[in-house]
């Protein structure tokens, strides 16, 4: 009797450890990170920490790279949705047919974190960025008195109308409205934000005009690239090199000089908050719809702390 009452017990335990075990398997929640392109630093330091974040909270993440590409994209979370993700965060590849993800993921019912960028006419359920405006213009108004007021810059962008592309402009065109003697003589645009493409278009500039003297590259690869070009040219004059979001590689480059600023977004806390604003669309809470972080202002003087810990 008392045997048969044991192995009783036994399988009771067993069933019921089986059953919790398949119970929390059931409430794994899948997470599909659509990112632009992980040639970024940005953007994998994004992946990074959502991944981390996400695995800590207890999701399971499928990341999906368009390396750019904006119909491989569509392509990829159109697959996302076919594997049943409950929620999306979403970094737009660029401005064409960006809404097509989020009102595909809507007509499936999915919830959608943007983050860095946001499709036009198609916006996610909570949209977390870079204040891009506010701290182009300090970077602005920063090369103005470095640069003493005067000269010819020129400003390597983004991808074109891409949210990120479209604010910088306007911000650091504010900043440098504080002293008109700086002049924008040339602008050119990017396809994927990347370090050869700064390159070129630097090395291009410069020899249209060798007497520039402050060039923008609206991420901080395009900048590093450009200070490449810059240093080969061997100008005459003093070149500011600045750049924006306060990649590694960025912050690396300002300690050495290699790059005169940068701009540090709070990239990993980014990350981290579209991970929770995921786990209160699937609670049934409404994050804000604006989450906008503010970048720092970042040159010689404060970069150490940036490299010692990234936000």
């Amino acid at each position: 009797m008392f045997k048969f009452k044991l192995k009783k017990i036994i399988v009771i335990a067993g069933l019921a450890a089986l059953a919790a075990s398949g119970g929390a398997q059931a409430q794994t929640k899948k997470i599909g990170l659509a990112v632009a392109n992980l040639q970024a630093e940005f953007f994998n330091m994004i992946k990074q920490s959502v991944e981390a974040y996400g695995k800590e909270k207890g999701y399971t993440i499928i990341t999906v790279d368009a390396k750019g590409d904006a119909t491989t994209q569509v392509n990829q979370i159109q697959d996302l949705l076919t594997q049943k993700i409950d929620a999306l965060i979403y970094i737009p590849a660029g401005a064409t047919a960006a809404s097509v993800p989020v009102k595909a993921a809507r007509a499936a019912g999915i919830p959608v974190v943007s983050v860095d960028r946001n499709a036009d006419g198609a916006p996610g359920d909570t949209f977390i960025r870079g204040e891009s405006i506010k701290a182009t213009t300090e970077l602005g108004e920063w090369i103005c008195k470095q640069s003493g007021g005067k000269g010819n810059a020129v400003v390597i962008h983004g991808q074109k109308g891409t949210s990120p592309e479209v604010d910088r402009m306007k911000g650091f065109v504010a900043g440098l409205s504080k002293c008109p003697g700086v002049k924008i003589t040339q602008n050119q645009f990017t396809e994927r934000w990347a370090a050869d493409e700064g390159a070129k278009i630097a090395q291009d500039m410069l020899q249209r005009d060798p007497s520039i003297n402050v060039i923008f590259g609206q991420a901080d690869g395009i900048a590093l690239g450009a200070a490449q070009a810059v240093k080969l040219a061997k100008p005459a004059q003093k070149v500011w090199v600045v750049g924006y979001d306060g990649d590694v590689g960025g912050l690396k480059a300002v300690q050495s000089g290699g790059l005169d600023a940068t701009v540090t977004q709070p990239t990993f806390t980014m990350g981290r908050m579209a991970v929770d604003a995921v786990t209160d669309l699937l609670a049934g809470k409404k994050p804000p719809v604006d989450q906008p972080m503010e970048g720092v202002l970042t040159t010689k003087a404060n970069v150490d702390k940036f490299l010692k810990s990234h936000p």
